[in-house]
């Protein structure tokens, strides 16, 4: 596939961002006294706050990927 130089680095810039500012935030989750209940258990907080996080990484993965291979196509 061909783009333009410029989008193709603006997908890599929006994967790049999803890798880099989700991992502080699930930092600050894992951190935050909702994540977990009394006996230490996971709570829902915690848990849809990692797939939440799981999954943008992953597509911010993908976006940086499909960014990368369209610039070097």
């Amino acid at each position: 596939m061909q783009l333009p130089v410029a989008l193709s680095l603006v997908l890599i810039l929006a994967g790049v961002w999803s890798l880099v500012v989700w991992p502080p935030f699930l930092r600050r989750v894992l951190k935050d006294p909702r994540a977990r209940d009394e006996s230490g258990k996971p709570t829902r907080f915690m848990t849809v706050h990692i797939m939440l996080v799981s999954i943008s990484m992953v597509l911010g993965l993908a976006t940086a990927v499909v960014g990368l291979r369209t610039l070097f196509a």
